[in-house]
């Protein structure tokens, strides 16, 4: 099926080699069960680069994009626990994109995400969008199972760090989403959707690939 829900959170950051193994362990054994509990949070999924940068991923599916600025939402975020606040002060490089999901087509999830960053144009964001809503369709791509566009909101869209004052040109940046089975599915279907046409071109930003590290949706938390 598409995505399920309205709402995507976004998040990519870099960290020291030297904290890498404490960030890992914080992720996977306190911090996506404690998001995907948070009221209207429904999945989260790990990521770690194949190629691209930052070096990891997150995305968080919510039933409403308003979920990512509820007042729970805001209460998780300002009462952080003394490890997510240490690990928080760790993060370089962080992207933080608060999301709707506009198109989601295909069913599934894959092992491997491809991600395309679009900056879209102050005029003519809705023709971009027109032809997103056929380049997504995985139709007789191989090895594509699912393809989505998030477009993030500018204001909400800041980073959980010290960088979050400071003007974000990319705040409002759209993210085009490909799950598949392997590197090379993505590759090809970039290839053949995106990489030849002017009109996206012109709109993107930086494209990567990414490998599933694991998944946790609110199903697997203990009743």
């Amino acid at each position: 099926m598409p995505l399920a829900g309205k709402g995507m959170l976004l998040t990519s950051m870099d960290i020291d080699p030297s904290d890498e193994a404490e960030f890992n362990r914080w992720y996977d054994r306190e911090h996506l069960e404690e998001r995907v509990a948070i009221e209207g949070f429904l999945e989260a999924r790990r990521y770690v680069a194949h190629q691209g940068a930052p070096k990891y991923l997150s995305l968080y599916s919510t039933e409403t994009f308003e979920v990512l600025d509820s007042a729970i939402y805001r209460t998780a975020l300002a009462h952080q626990t003394d490890w997510s606040r240490a690990n928080i002060a760790r993060f370089k490089n962080m992207i933080r994109a608060v999301a709707r999901i506009t198109i989601s087509r295909g069913q599934g999830r894959g092992a491997v995400l491809g991600i395309v960053r679009l900056r879209p144009p102050a005029v003519g964001a809705e023709k971009l969008r027109a032809v997103l809503q056929d380049a997504l369709d995985p139709g007789l791509l191989d090895g594509i199972i699912s393809m989505h566009l998030i477009e993030s909101d500018p204001v909400l869209s800041k980073p959980l760090t010290d960088q979050a004052a400071v003007a974000e040109p990319g705040a409002g940046d759209w993210f085009v989403l490909i799950d598949a089975t392997d590197v090379n599915a993505i590759l090809a279907a970039i290839a053949a959707r995106i990489a030849d046409s002017t009109l996206f071109k012109s709109a993107m930003i930086s494209t990567g690939v990414y490998r599933l590290m694991w998944d946790l949706a609110k199903s697997d938390l203990p009743v």
